[in-house]
């Protein structure tokens, strides 16, 4: 595929380009890479100027670079042909989807799968071998779903959503259209209820519904658990990382990230574009605003507002946590420090 194809393919999201400078040096582009790892014939892109020192080294045939005159001109010295866009790794991103697609497999229903003669499977629905599908289930058209997954009763999936080998779903689940839940996640489990009494612990049933709305992706070995009353609810376009415990009750907003390990206690509420990096706990109950962010690791018990970035254990704001993490690194100096005041004031 030619260069000037590509740009075709981005239309008004690249700003600018080398071949209004150069018509004619259009160079076939047959991949995509890293900028560290590419060679002749792909295509890669520099994010921001502060990386501009990989165009020096690069074997890329062709770049996706920010608007950026200097970094342009670095390209155009090395003969390096360049598209300009406010945000290269969106773009980097659709440039990935031109030359891979992900396997899909043609609609069909292998014959060892197992369906409850009640479920309703829409259009151009693929169900892999050892699928078991229980009563009640509602599929939608265009779904996916690969070998071993396990369908409870009264399931609803919605249109072109993906299950992925060996997930489960279970009772009371309704996934919205175009979620993708990957391999080994367990969609609305029972939450963790049990209630402490004289003789041991009593299980509280799990009667609740677990919702996710449409557009969420579940990576694999995360657990969304179902409440005993109510709902957990995930919002739309919100993307979950690899082993994530979403506990019962807990309700998130549209359009927030999820990073891998991190973990919620019951009831939760997170509201939309929220970000957790890895390893962040939440407490029973906390709410989180709108815009938030908590880096790694961070341990939250009590309520975040709004666009607050916040980091550590017990959670503080961000930068008085860079302040504090400085401080705790000359500790020992300082201990040393008051023990020769001790003496000092001691001896006086």
């Amino acid at each position: 595929m030619k260069f000037s194809e590509i740009l075709h393919q981005f239309g008004d999201a690249a700003t600018g380009h080398s071949l209004s400078v150069n018509p004619k040096h259009d160079p076939e582009i047959t991949g995509v890479a890293a900028i560290d790892e590419a060679n002749n014939g792909n295509l890669s892109y520099v994010e921001k100027a502060k990386f501009g020192s990989s165009i020096a080294k690069t074997n890329a045939s062709a770049l996706i670079l920010p608007q950026d005159e200097k970094l342009q001109a670095a390209a155009q010295e090395r003969g390096i042909v360049w598209l300009s866009t406010p945000e290269p790794r969106l773009l980097f991103a659709r440039a990935i989807a031109i030359f891979y697609q992900p396997y899909r497999p043609l609609p069909e229903i292998h014959q060892s799968a197992v369906i409850h003669s009640t479920a309703k499977i829409g259009n151009d629905v693929y169900i892999g071998p050892h699928v078991v599908i229980e009563q009640g289930v509602e599929v939608g058209n265009g779904a996916i779903i690969h070998p071993n997954v396990v369908v409870y009763p009264d399931v609803k999936i919605g249109d072109r959503t993906i299950l992925h080998a060996n997930c489960t779903i279970h009772e009371r689940t309704q996934i919205g259209a175009d979620c993708v839940i990957h391999s080994g996640a367990v969609i609305g489990a029972e939450g963790f209820g049990f209630v402490p009494t004289r003789t041991g612990w009593l299980k509280m049933e799990q009667s609740g519904y677990t919702v996710l709305e449409d557009g969420v992706v579940v990576s694999c070995n995360s657990a969304i658990d179902r409440p005993a009353v109510g709902e957990t609810r995930v919002g739309r376009n919100t993307v979950i990382d690899n082993l994530v415990q979403i506990g019962h009750g807990s309700q998130i907003g549209a359009g927030c990230a999820i990073a891998g390990q991190a973990g919620m206690a019951g009831g939760v509420k997170l509201g939309n574009r929220v970000i957790l990096a890895g390893q962040v706990g939440i407490a029973n109950q906390v709410k989180i605003g709108d815009g938030a962010i908590a880096s790694a690791q961070t341990g939250i018990h009590s309520d975040v507002p709004p666009g607050e970035i916040i980091s550590g254990t017990p959670a503080v704001p961000h930068k008085l946590y860079l302040k504090v993490s400085a401080i705790y690194s000359r500790l020992p100096d300082i201990y040393q420090s008051l023990k020769e005041l001790q003496r000092k004031f001691n001896n006086s």
